[in-house]
């Protein structure tokens, strides 16, 4: 059996040309471009509850690293180096290649360099950090939407809560419509060069990981506004949009989560400069809300109506 010391050999010790020092060491050296502010974050991923162990291992790599790549998105950085730590139940060489082939497959498309982690014995558990850059005073935050500004998201919510919910049985779906749904869950799409794109016109900005509802409430808490939000505004794939009369699905668009798509506002005079971005990075991106001075969240239905939900989001310990 392979110790852990062949599995970071063997599967996860890569050369990368942005790292002084990477995988090998007792810590990488990383040297930050000049005059840039470095952006952090990490997040974990914990079998059987941010993802099915049984479930193909590249496509748990390939999500494992895009949900954190999506954060540095979300503050319009350029992501640069991550780490990796990751407990095993066993030494499955079949699983760890795959594994490792979907991490760097995504590393790749967004040129990331692996430079250190930890691996060892335990509960399958997956924890990334990342590190990315930004010019200073340039990063996109939580706190400073204004009045008045659009709310706009990047794409279709709802999609991978719904291939979830026919996962679990509570949804049923054709093969053919879980499939096409399965994609936004199991292979999310980082939006980094939106979020880049965003620099100097948006005036807040996250990611959608818990829900719609749930992670534009941070910005609302931390800007001290409100907001209106259309449900008939909200982009819907082909599949979603078949099933958005009810309200089950109508749930799963607004705090169903793990949509990994930017929610951002902007002043209303930026809205065709941003909707050209969005046709230059073929995204379906819409205008869904405003920003009140209410700091209230209403929510219109699909026929105007307000509506009223009693859980807005995921939380860990609900």
């Amino acid at each position: 059996m392979a110790s852990e010391f062949d599995l970071i050999q063997r599967y996860f010790r890569r050369a990368h040309p942005s790292a002084v020092l990477g995988v090998g060491d007792d810590a990488a050296l990383i040297q930050p471009s000049p005059g840039m502010e470095l952006a952090v974050s990490a997040d974990m991923l914990v079998a059987n509850t941010h993802f099915y162990p049984n479930i193909d291992p590249w496509l748990i790599g390939w999500k494992s690293l895009a949900v954190n790549i999506s954060d540095m998105a979300a503050m319009g950085a350029q992501p640069r180096w991550a780490t990796l730590a990751i407990a095993l139940p066993e030494a499955d060489e079949d699983w760890i290649s795959k594994f490792a082939a979907g991490f760097f497959a995504c590393a790749t498309q967004f040129d990331i360099a692996l430079i250190g982690g930890d691996t060892t014995r335990g509960p399958l558990t997956i924890s990334v950090q990342i590190m990315g850059e930004t010019p200073p005073g340039a990063s996109l935050l939580r706190s400073t939407a204004r009045a008045g500004d659009d709310i706009w998201v990047s794409g279709p919510l709802g999609d991978a809560a719904l291939a979830l919910a026919a996962i679990q049985g509570r949804y049923p779906l054709s093969d053919t419509e879980l499939a096409a749904c399965g994609k936004a869950l199991h292979q999310p799409q980082p939006r980094v060069a939106l979020g880049q794109a965003l620099r100097g016109l948006a005036h807040s900005a996250l990611d959608i990981s818990d829900g719609l509802l749930a992670d534009l409430g941070h910005i609302l808490e931390h800007s001290q506004v409100g907001a209106e939000v259309w449900l008939k505004a909200i982009p819907k794939s082909e599949v979603v949009s078949a099933h958005s009369q009810e309200a089950a699905i109508q749930k799963m668009i607004l705090s169903g989560g793990d949509d990994y798509e930017l929610c951002f506002t902007a002043s209303t005079q930026h809205r065709q400069q941003i909707a050209d971005i969005g046709r230059q990075l073929s995204l379906d991106m819409a205008v869904i809300g405003r920003i009140t001075d209410t700091q209230q969240l209403v929510i219109h239905g699909l026929d105007d109506a307000p509506l009223t939900l009693k859980e807005h989001g995921f939380d860990h310990f609900s």
